[in-house]
């Protein structure tokens, strides 16, 4: 691989003080790739540059304070000299995305090409998932709307028992990132909606059993049609995503 964080993590140094040197690179170049997605190669280079430099002058008797202060003096002037240097992607030509999306891949044409496809289907502002296939191929799968892999808490949620399916027509949606327990703060909002003649569907951490046996009952009884689902995700991500849907809906 020639990615530059996945080199640094596998490095580990006998001595215990070059090994800490290495691991603040192994940062840099983390922290890198998370806010740009790219250029961790650089970023190594870079900081191994940086200290050299800076270890020479302190031992030629630099002010540490001074030194650092210039430093981040020097890093304002390139980034905003690349800035200045930085051609604007037109994500309508198709060129421009095959070519930024083969660098990022090693230089993989074919890579490159069904990137700037699925751009072209989602505009620059649409989320791309990519994940492991079962066959040989690489393919784009274009979904209207969000997908995301996770079924009802319960069967009793099912709206089409042939094919174990449960299917809601502009439900009202609940998102909650945490573990839903408490009934009372529940049966108010249920009471609500189902006055609404409108199905609900909750997207949650989890429904306890309480929680989940009111729906269930509701559902049964006809009061309500509704379903309850896990978040997907975890940590961050799982927030994200729930933003994502929050959004979407």
């Amino acid at each position: 691989t020639k990615d530059g964080v996945t080199v640094a993590e596998e490095i580990e140094l006998i001595d215990k003080n070059e090994n800490l040197g290495a691991k603040l690179v192994r940062e840099a170049a983390s922290k890198t790739s998370k806010i740009a997605g790219d250029g961790t190669t650089t970023a190594t280079v870079l900081a191994e540059a940086m200290f050299k430099e800076a270890a020479r002058n302190l031992a030629a008797g630099a002010d540490a304070m001074a030194l650092n202060r210039g430093m981040q003096k020097a890093a304002k002037v390139v980034t905003d000299k690349l800035a200045s240097l930085a051609k604007p992607i037109d994500i309508t030509k198709a060129d421009d995305i095959i070519n930024i999306a083969s660098v990022s891949a090693n230089n993989d044409i074919e890579i490159g090409k069904i990137m700037a496809q699925a751009f072209q289907q989602v505009g620059k502002d649409g989320v791309i998932t990519v994940e492991e296939g079962k066959g040989l191929d690489t393919i784009v799968e274009f979904v209207e709307g969000m997908q995301f892999d996770r079924g009802y808490l319960s069967p009793h949620f099912v709206t089409d028992p042939e094919n174990m399916v449960c299917e809601l027509e502009k439900p009202y949606i609940l998102i909650h990132e945490e573990k839903i327990s408490n009934v009372a703060k529940l049966i108010p909002l249920l009471e609500k909606i189902a006055k609404s003649k409108r199905p609900l569907l909750i997207i949650a951490e989890d429904l306890e059993s309480e929680a989940l046996a009111t729906l269930v009952v509701n559902k049964l009884k006809g009061v309500l049609q509704a379903a309850a689902v896990k978040a997907p995700g975890y940590g961050d991500r799982r927030k994200a995503m729930l933003q994502d849907i929050a959004t979407l809906t």
